[in-house]
């Protein structure tokens, strides 16, 4: 099979479940919107925001370990399996035991001192969610698509549904005065946000549960060995995984952090509240992003053994910018629409910063791209350098900007960090895993969707069927453009 197709089906398989998730999540964005205002919508961000640490930290780069040794002949499958589930049993156990007992104070240290309860929730979440991650690598190299869109699926559902139950219908309910069975015996209305991480709780459970018929069949053994020579492979993944987390969630904690001195903590939250929810309008992007990662990991690693092996990895660059700029234009043209799934209008005064993290996520997918030639290669400490150069970024251009110019400052830290994480990731990559990427055409590509963007930005059209019916000429100008550059060349013979 053509390894472009491969990859394409591939993405389709393992991404549906992914993309139908991130879309269900999306959902609540509106229902989140709707019913808390920015300072309420802000604890969860920022709640969230360091989970996306925590979960970096207690999966420790084994998953990428795992699909690296589970591919080497010389080593057992059921071995690297049995290792790094139960060395991520083992850390996580004591995680959450630490996080309990210290509960308290870690939520004074984070300004929430009478919800410690949330700490231990969410110890329990990111440990379960940790030890999850294994046995869905595993679905996926063993390409059990089925059960593995099943498992995300099914916790998906419930977490979705639970936010609809307590967010969407309990508290609206409450707040209009509707006594019920369902209000009186399901609802506490001091809970409010906490409900939302409830939910994520009880999916977290499940799609451990669902998993469990997988660990269970465990060696429950550990190769010490083995588990030696992946925690020195994965480590440096640790590191880069960590700095790129910095460059994505660091942000939404640092608003509030630089700005309550100033302006207070409620007003602060407001605008992480405002910054996140108008983050996840990117998120489009994000989502195709995802679905392309969980197929192209292992199609990397596979495509190495075959002898025209860049050659693809340059295809699938290409392809995958394409993708991309469209769906820049798309969101952007369309920016009057898409802006109503963030609620109240109290949240629209961000929306300037959509098209700063929309390219700055196209530019975190193509770093993804181009992270190939060291985990190729075993040069994996460079990946940790790259990365670590864009979160010193993240974290000098965040402390500079945020106080003069707010969360404007954090989208275009965004979109200044990981531009710079795609130059130096090039060089050193064409130096240790040379690949003829098409760079004329990518940044063709790039800077066509950015300037149809930017001239659509000049144009006023009252009325809106025409104004969408010009942005329909856009968007097919720019596959028109791709199809023109793209179409095969006839070779003439003499």
């Amino acid at each position: 099979m053509n390894p472009l197709k491969k990859l394409a089906g591939q993405t389709a398989i393992y991404g549906l479940p992914s993309i139908v998730g991130r879309l269900l999540n999306y959902v609540l964005v509106p229902i989140h919107t709707a019913v808390f205002l920015p300072e309420k919508f802000g604890v969860i961000i920022e709640m969230y925001a360091y989970v996306s640490f925590l979960v970096v930290l207690l999966t420790y780069g084994m998953e990428t370990a795992f699909f690296r040794f589970n591919s080497k002949e010389e080593n057992s499958k059921d071995e690297v399996f049995s290792t790094t589930v139960l060395a991520l049993i083992a850390t996580t156990v004591v995680f959450i035991s630490v996080a309990s007992i210290f509960a308290q104070k870690i939520a004074d240290f984070i300004s929430y001192p009478n919800n410690s309860e949330y700490v231990i929730w969410f110890s329990f979440i990111v440990g379960l969610d940790a030890i999850s991650s294994i046995p869905l690598a595993r679905l996926r190299d063993q390409n059990r698509a089925p059960y593995f869109a099943m498992v995300n699926l099914v916790s998906i559902f419930l977490n979705v549904g639970l936010n609809i139950f307590w967010i969407g219908y309990c508290i609206p309910a409450y707040q209009e005065g509707v006594t019920n069975f369902f209000t009186e015996y399901f609802f506490t209305p001091t809970i409010g946000v906490g409900y939302v991480f409830i939910a994520n709780l009880f999916a977290s459970v499940l799609k451990f549960v669902l998993l469990s018929p997988i660990i269970i069949k465990l060696k429950w053994k550990v190769d010490f060995g083995l588990l030696k020579r992946m925690l020195s492979y994965g480590w440096p993944i640790l590191v880069a995984s960590l700095a790129i987390i910095v460059n994505e969630n660091l942000d939404k904690i640092l608003i509030k952090w630089l700005l309550k001195d100033e302006i207070g903590v409620d007003a602060a939250t407001a605008e992480a509240g405002i910054y996140g929810a108008c983050y996840k309008i990117s998120i489009i992007i994000s989502i195709f992003i995802q679905a392309f990662r969980y197929a192209a990991e292992p199609f990397f690693f596979n495509q190495s053994k075959e002898q025209d092996a860049a050659k693809s990895y340059a295809l699938v660059m290409k392809y995958f910018v394409i993708v991309c700029s469209f769906i820049f234009l798309g969101v952007m043209l369309y920016m009057d629409l898409i802006k109503h799934f963030v609620r109240k209008e109290e949240y629209w005064v961000g929306l300037g910063v959509v098209p700063y993290l929309l390219f700055a996520n196209i530019f975190l997918g193509i770093f993804y791209n181009l992270s190939i030639w060291y985990k190729l290669s075993g040069k994996t400490r460079y990946g940790a350098a790259i990365s670590l150069i864009g979160a010193t970024i993240t974290i000098v251009l965040n402390f500079i900007l945020i106080p003069r110019v707010g969360y404007m400052g954090s989208a275009i830290t965004t979109l200044i960090c990981y531009a710079t994480m795609v130059v130096i990731s090039y060089f050193l990559g064409q130096k240790y895993f040379p690949v003829n990427y098409p760079i004329k055409r990518i940044l063709t590509y790039l800077l066509t969707a950015l300037s149809i963007y930017l001239v659509s930005t000049l144009i006023s059209i009252e009325s809106k069927l025409f104004l969408y019916s010009v942005n329909v000429l856009f968007l097919a100008a720019f596959i028109g453009l791709v199809i023109i550059l793209e179409k095969p060349k006839k070779v003439l013979i003499s």
